[in-house]
């Protein structure tokens, strides 16, 4: 299946201590959780491939409210989206273009 819209997402909690991993791992599952989109956590946040904005909203709104179930007062997302509509493609079509030639 081909994907056309590409997001990277970020999301932390503010105010919490020096450790965030417990936030983000909370996070990390429903983006894992949610269907039919594709992946790809990174150290600095996660890139997301749907076939629509409205599946990546829906998703970035599943990751921000985890962050507030696991007891945080404040949180911050980040959400980069690069919607293409004149071709079909994926994440990796994004890196194969930098390293051409």
């Amino acid at each position: 299946m081909s994907y056309k819209v590409i997001a990277e997402l970020v999301c932390s909690p503010v105010g919490e201590s020096v450790s965030l991993s417990k936030y983000v791992r909370a996070a990390v599952r429903e983006i894992d959780a949610y269907p039919e989109i594709r992946v790809l956590h990174h150290p600095m946040g996660t890139v997301i491939e749907a076939n629509s904005v409205d599946e990546i909203l829906k998703v970035t709104k599943l990751a921000h409210e985890a962050i507030f179930k696991m007891g945080a007062d404040r949180v911050v997302t980040t959400l980069k989206i690069d919607d293409r509509r004149d071709k079909e493609r994926v994440m990796e079509d994004k890196v194969h273009a930098i390293e051409a030639e």
